[in-house]
């Protein structure tokens, strides 16, 4: 089995503006005045988990110079250019039909290009367990991280979850009001929904199929064409058709073999300018 990490680069990081524009988005700014870009942090992240990972971004394609510039180690066949933006769930079909064309035991992370984690270590070590869990059996694991406060900026994942061991879901929360998220911490068995998914090839495949079949049939349109001169052409017809939806909506909140599996490293999705600040100790807006 060979495992793959795509990457998502395709957001405009609209929460971020002026600093984040929809001409330089924030995943491929440093913000944290590190000397590397947040997708740059995010491969390097990635590297952690050892020499055999295949990597993979998809991102628009006025934004794919940004990725030659800074990860140039990732080939031109493995960096996806999406024609318009049609949300996570076309995003990640693509991305995943892609890669079974040449790799049909592919085993697959799907991450965000724009989280910070510094302990790279810790990190790794939850995304193999997610990664051995996901190569024997029909599952997807996502990512949950221990809440350290009541935030109301991200969704939630409910599951009687143990850091380290994969659980089932029991339910998905959209962002909660104040009151709620604080009943969350209180009841425990919450966690940050880190946007992070793990799946074999054969399994994601299935779950699409049965909850987006629109999206599937488009892609099997596509797949002729992969890999060959006229697969551009092909997208730029067939992509912008397919139902703008996330990932989450049309495939986590369907499917009953969803695990999440808990993670208690520090994480956040650098959304703010109060975020950036809690992590750098300064304010990226004075600099403007």
């Amino acid at each position: 089995m060979t495992n793959h990490v795509v990457i998502m680069a395709g957001g405009v990081g609209s929460r971020l503006f002026p600093i984040s524009t929809p001409e330089h988005p924030k995943q491929f700014i440093d913000l944290l005045g590190c000397g590397k870009t947040l997708i740059r942090l995010t491969y390097e992240r990635f590297l952690a988990l050892g020499e055999d990972i295949r990597f993979w971004v998809v991102t628009s394609g006025s934004y794919t110079h940004f990725i030659h510039e800074q990860i140039p180690e990732i080939p031109d066949e493995q960096i996806l250019a999406e024609p318009v933006a049609r949300n996570t769930a076309p995003c990640i079909a693509y991305a995943c039909w892609k890669i079974k064309e040449k790799y049909p035991d592919a085993n697959i992370v799907i991450t965000p290009a724009d989280a910070y984690v510094p302990d790279v270590g810790a990190f790794a070590q939850t995304m193999r367990t997610a990664l051995d869990f996901t190569a024997s059996r029909k599952a997807i694991v996502c990512i949950g991280i221990a809440p350290d406060t009541p935030h109301t900026g991200y969704g939630y994942i409910h599951a009687p979850a143990e850091v380290g061991t994969p659980v089932k879901v029991a339910e998905f929360k959209e962002k909660p009001s104040l009151e709620v998220a604080q009943g969350y911490l209180a009841d425990g068995g919450y966690w940050w929904n880190a946007g992070i998914f793990v799946w074999n090839i054969d399994t994601i495949e299935q779950e699409l199929r049965a909850h987006a079949p629109q999206i599937c049939s488009l892609m099997d349109s596509l797949a002729p064409s992969l890999y060959l001169p006229e697969e551009e052409e092909a997208l730029s017809e067939i992509f912008p058709l397919c139902e703008k939806i996330s990932i989450d909506y049309a495939v986590m909140e369907k499917s009953s073999d969803v695990y999440a599996l808990a993670a208690d490293w520090a994480w956040s999705d650098l959304g703010s300018f109060e975020a950036i600040e809690r992590i750098t100790g300064r304010d990226p807006r004075k600099n403007l």
